[in-house]
């Protein structure tokens, strides 16, 4: 199995970075702009490509309060792959530490999502710091 890692420093409190990686709100406005989220389950799915593509993400119980985990449901090769991400605190600045766990290869795909999720955190580092632009896979900001 094959995991992509990456940490980052964020200059902005824990309470306001949790939101942006707990919820379908919170994705919305760093990751993608068509996001559906079931309260009644807690099951998200982002969508991209006009939903040519979808990821449904499931939460997975998580042991402490600043720690999230997501069981990917569907997508090209992301099904079964889990993403977590992990906040610690220091001084006011929250340390990210992201993985999207349990890749069965590392495929050229794989190799696609490690720089895609490089940008992401970028994404996420400026929509919790308030200099976000929107969601990276946008239609005005539309990547592939």
């Amino acid at each position: 199995m094959a995991d992509i890692r990456h940490s980052i420093s964020i200059d902005a409190p824990r309470e306001r970075v949790f939101p942006l990686i707990a919820s379908g709100s919170g994705f919305a406005r760093w990751w993608a702009a068509d996001v559906i989220e079931d309260y009644s389950t807690g099951i998200i799915e982002l969508a991209f490509f006009n939903r040519a593509t979808v990821y449904r993400l499931k939460p997975i119980q998580s042991s402490t309060s600043w720690t999230t985990e997501w069981m990917c449901q569907t997508g090209q090769e992301w099904t079964g792959t889990r993403l977590l991400f992990e906040l610690t605190e220091t001084s006011g600045k929250t340390q990210l530490r992201f993985m999207h766990a349990d890749w069965k290869a590392e495929t050229d795909y794989f190799v696609s999502c490690t720089k895609v999720w490089e940008e992401l955190m970028l994404q996420l580092k400026a929509a919790a710091e308030g200099k976000g632009l929107g969601p990276l896979f946008s239609k005005d900001r539309l990547r592939s």
